[in-house]
């Protein structure tokens, strides 16, 4: 009996440590990281007609508002006219009703969930939140109007933040500007031109953002996992 309970001990001991090692694999359900926001666009990168100072109408980015997706559900999509939340960020930086069309997603289990941060008016500041990303919902999409314009915004879309079946330590991604296809102006202070029917989604292709043949980004996010 002794003889068999020695050759029984250490197959036990092996399975626990198999079970251990497939724990210590398997990666976590869900992740916190802070969201650094930072502004890029300023009068040295993006020279052409940039807006003068002002208390209310100088340039910023507004507030920055996103989800936590699973790559089925888009705030924006480039060839898709936008969405009632969209066209008014993008033309007013309000975060109402796009707000609302995320916490829509997340009732119909399309989003994870919303964060928000106030505006950049200096370009010196940033502005930070934190969001958790879970294995239901990896990745996250962001967008900020660029004003003063007609509806340009900074975006970026379905930023995976688990690569390799692990969470990333640190990300950075840059942000370039579009042109939400909800106002036909053209310039930075183009008075208000509604546009209907809504034009699709694109990347704002005038002087303002496309500088001799570069397209600089206009804000960056940087992920860091707490």
């Amino acid at each position: 009996m002794k003889k068999q309970l020695s050759r029984f001990i250490p197959m036990v001991m092996v399975a626990v440590a198999l079970v251990a090692s497939a724990a210590s694999a398997a990666p976590a359900t869900s992740a916190q990281y802070k969201i650094t926001f930072i502004r890029l666009w300023t009068k040295k990168t993006h020279p052409f007609e940039y807006p003068e100072p002002g208390l209310l109408t100088g340039p910023h980015l507004s507030g920055l508002i996103g989800a936590t997706t699973a790559g089925g559900y888009e705030i924006y999509k480039v060839g898709t006219p936008p969405t009632p939340g969209l066209e008014r960020l993008s033309e007013e930086g309000k975060h109402s009703p796009l707000d609302q069309e995320i916490k829509n997603a997340i009732a119909a289990g399309k989003a994870g969930a919303l964060f928000e941060t106030g505006p950049i008016r200096d370009a010196s500041k940033t502005e930070t939140v934190n969001v958790t990303v879970t294995t239901r919902f990896p990745m996250v999409s962001a967008v900020a109007m660029v004003a003063p314009s007609p509806d340009w915004f900074a975006g970026v879309a379905d930023v995976n933040l688990m690569e390799g079946g692990k969470w990333v330590s640190k990300k950075t991604v840059d942000l370039f500007a579009y042109d939400s296809g909800g106002d036909d102006g053209n310039t930075y202070k183009a008075p208000d031109k509604d546009t209907n029917p809504k034009k699709p989604t694109t990347l704002a292709n005038t002087p303002h953002f496309v500088i001799k043949g570069e397209r600089p980004p206009v804000a960056r996010l940087v992920f860091t996992k707490m």
